[in-house]
This record gives structure tokens, C-alpha cells and sequence, in this order.
């Protein structure tokens, strides 16, 4: 045990519900961004057995991003109300399920639906999943372990993801992949069930007088705090230039040359794609760690703009040179995710009154993905038919220049540069 303002601290149990988030995250990464890969690869019959263009996909993903973000307010609230466990676990398992389920996609139709319900599992495990890794941890760990538990969706989602799918694909037909990636979340949620804690039933049990409940009208007067105002309008920069990068690069590095593509093959693709989840994954971990030390708002600033400089680089860069590509790629999704964990971790969750630390931070995703994860990439989608490819790149460079105005707005909450701790009700019980 570890002391924390001279009570014990259950260690154990921060670093085992992280473990677990963090492995739910990566599915979560792996079922959503596994999508573009296996529709855009030259492997791959999904687009001509479905008549869906890379454009239409981007579309698709937009609509998810959309869903996401609504169920993340909604259902953020809804674990503030009824508990952790009763919101977190039904979600892991239907977003696994709609995995599977869209390899069983007959139509375009049918596909945008299961799609749809996925985003609407996977917005609370979000949003409830900042919570829950608060409340475990303590304060002066509070970026790094939202930061290992966030870094886990790149990591599986755009590192690995494109790997496994280009090399499942030489064996596999598409449907089998999807199955095949949704199955390991219905064990995370048996897990789940028996280790995760419910702070905030468990506070109201020891409290002396009654509980009292989060009203609606809790829920509008949340955004006192001016992070909490700023925050969401930022993020949508951020997520912006995650989901049409996600949605659109694999066309990019495929498309022939005189399509304005870099003309690359799949598995080459691949690996060059790869670089967006493992540089997207060192910046969800290290920079919101690093924020503990330096403060979330000039990490944010150096992200966003350091982004920017790196993914302009690499649309003004040819395919010769896959490992030059790989490198630009890596930095700009390293500072790219980094300003994404920091405003959707940490920053939501300081800005947040008590017992209201998932609706904070559902807000805040909502704003994110509706916008960012859902209209930019169909924005996106519409440039690149009309413009080309590069346009979509482009459109997510000036995106992250917008964010990095905006998060001037933000103001410092990190305990170490202004000694903020949450309340009691905000926090794991000492076990």
C-alpha cells in the first residue's frame, strides 16, 4: 500500500483496473480503425461486395464518430447516476459483438447500422473509462495512467491493426477477420465485472446523511470551470486530425500516383501506416505523463502545433522513401494523440465538479467525436472526391493549427503546478 494524504492507497487495485482499460481501449482501437484497412486493401473484396468506395468509408466512420460521441455524454451520465459496472460492462460486450456482426454485413445498409450501434457501445467506455481510471489513481498519476490506459487504441487500433489485417487478408476472407477481432472483448467483460469498484455507491454507503443524486440540472451547470468550455471546442481539432488520417491514409498510400496516391502496395502501406498507431501510442503515454510534470496547457500547445508542422511534411513528401514517410508519420501522430489524451483525460477530469467526472468527460469526447471523429471525416471524404487525396491531409493540418489557437484559451489544472486534488467522492475508497 502507498499513503495518499496519510491514508492508504490501494496501489494494487489502480494498476489492475488500468491493466484492464487499457486492454479494453486496445479492442476498442482494433474493432473501430480495423474497418479502413481491410475496405481500402487491394486484398480485400469488402468494397466490391458492398459497392463502398474509400470515400463512402470515410463516411462510415464519421457516422460511428457520431454515435460515439453522443453515447459518451449520455451514458457518462448515466455511470455518474447508476454505477461504473452497470454501464461499462454491457458496453465492452455489444461493441465486441458489432464486430463480428460486420462481417455478417450484406449491404451498405446494413453495415452503417451495425456500425452505428458499435459507436453507440463504444462511447462509453470512454468516457466511463476517464472516470474510472481517475478515481483509481492518484492525483499525482493521474496523466500517466489516463495516458497508458488511452495509448492502448493506437496502439491495437492504427499499429497493429493494419498489420494484422493486410497478413489476415492473405488467408482469410474479410468476414472471418472481422469475427476474428471481436471476440476477446466478451472476456475483458466477464473480467470486468468482478474486479471494477463502484467509489461513489461505496462513499454514499458511508456517508451519514442521504445520498445525493446528479439531476439534469447538475449536468447543465457543469461548465463553471472554463476548461470545461474550452476543452471540448480544442478536442475537435485533435480528434479531427486523428479520424480523417485514420479514415483516409490508407487510400492515400495506395492510390496510383497519377490518382494523386503515393502508389505504394498493400503490405508496404501497411507498414508505413503502422506508424500513425505506434507514434500515436508513445504520445497518448508519454505527453499526458509529461503534463503532469510541465502542465496540460503548454503540452497541449507544443503538441498541436508540432503535429501540424510533421503532417504537413509528410503530404509534401513522394514514395521513395517508405522510412522517411514511417518517421513523419510517427511524429505528427505522437503530438496528434498526445493533445487528444491530455484534453479528454486529465483536463476533463479536472474541470470537473464532484460526482460528475464521467459526464465531464463524456461532454468533452462528445464534442470531439461528433465533430471531429464524425463530421470531419465526411468533410474530409468530400475533398478527397473533389480534390483529391492530399486535400483530405491538408484539411486535417489546418485543423490542428485552429486547435492550437484555441487551447490558448485553456487554463493550468495540473496539481503540480496549482495544487489541485479531487474530493473525497471523486476517488477510490482507500481499501
Amino acid at each position: 500500500m502507498s499513503q495518499n494524504s496519510g491514508s492508504n492507497w490501494d496501489t494494487s487495485y489502480e494498476w489492475k483496473i488500468i491493466l484492464l482499460l487499457s486492454l479494453t481501449f486496445g479492442l476498442v482501437g482494433l474493432d473501430r480503425f480495423i474497418l479502413p484497412v481491410i475496405l481500402q486493401s487491394p486484398n480485400s473484396t469488402m468494397g466490391a461486395d458492398l459497392g463502398l468506395t474509400p470515400e463512402q468509408g470515410g463516411a462510415l466512420a464519421g457516422y460511428l464518430g457520431m454515435a460515439w460521441g453522443i453515447s459518451a455524454f449520455v451514458m457518462g451520465y448515466m455511470a455518474d447516476k447508476l454505477g461504473r459496472r452497470a454501464v461499462l460492462v454491457p458496453a465492452i460486450l455489444i461493441f465486441s459483438l458489432m464486430s463480428a456482426f460486420s462481417g455478417l454485413a450484406t449491404s451498405i445498409t446494413m453495415l452503417v447500422i451495425v456500425r452505428v450501434i458499435m459507436g453507440l457501445a463504444e462511447g462509453p467506455v470512454a468516457s466511463t473509462g476517464v472516470a474510472v481510471a481517475v478515481e483509481a489513481s492518484k492525483p499525482s498519476r493521474r496523466g500517466l495512467n489516463n495516458g497508458i490506459f488511452q495509448c492502448m487504441i493506437s496502439l491495437f487500433g492504427l499499429a497493429l491493426a493494419p498489420l494484422i489485417a493486410s497478413r489476415l487478408l492473405n488467408v482469410y476472407e474479410w468476414p472471418v477477420v472481422f469475427m476474428l477481432v471481436g471476440a476477446p472483448g466478451v472476456i475483458i467483460a466477464i473480467i470486468m465485472w468482478f474486479v471494477i469498484r463502484e467509489p461513489l455507491k461505496q462513499a454514499a454507503a458511508n456517508s451519514s446523511g442521504p445520498a445525493d443524486g446528479i439531476s439534469m440540472s447538475s449536468v447543465f451547470g457543469m461548465f463553471g470551470h472554463r476548461n470545461a468550455k474550452v476543452a471540448p471546442l480544442t478536442l475537435i481539432c485533435a480528434m479531427g486530425g486523428i479520424f480523417v488520417i485514420a479514415a483516409l491514409l490508407f487510400a492515400y498510400l495506395t492510390a496510383p500516383e497519377v490518382a494523386g496516391g503515393l502508389g505504394l502496395d498493400a503490405v508496404t502501406a501497411g507498414n508505413v501506416f503502422s506508424a500513425v498507431g505506434v507514434g500515436g501510442c508513445i504520445g497518448q503515454f508519454a505527453m499526458p505523463a509529461l503534463s503532469d510534470i510541465l502542465g496540460r496547457k503548454i503540452t497541449t500547445l507544443a503538441s498541436y502545433i508540432l503535429a501540424a508542422v510533421f503532417l504537413f511534411t509528410f503530404s509534401q513528401t513522394g514514395p521513395e522513401s517508405t522510412t522517411v514517410l514511417w518517421i513523419l508519420l510517427f511524429f505528427s501522430s505522437l503530438f496528434n494523440f498526445a493533445a487528444l489524451a491530455i484534453l479528454a483525460g486529465p483536463v476533463a477530469a479536472e474541470a470537473a465538479p464532484p460526482g460528475m467526472l464521467a459526464s465531464m468527460a463524456g461532454f468533452v469526447i462528445f464534442a470531439g467525436e461528433f465533430i471531429g471523429g464524425g463530421i470531419s471525416p465526411i468533410i474530409a471524404g468530400g475533398l478527397a472526391a473533389s480534390y483529391g487525396l492530399k486535400a483530405a491531409i491538408y484539411f486535417a493540418a489546418c485543423g490542428l493549427i485552429v486547435g492550437f489557437f484555441v487551447a490558448l484559451f485553456m487554463v493550468e489544472t495540473a496539481p503540480s503546478k496549482v495544487g489541485l486534488h479531487m474530493g473525497k467522492d471523486q476517488a477510490t475508497p482507500p481499501m
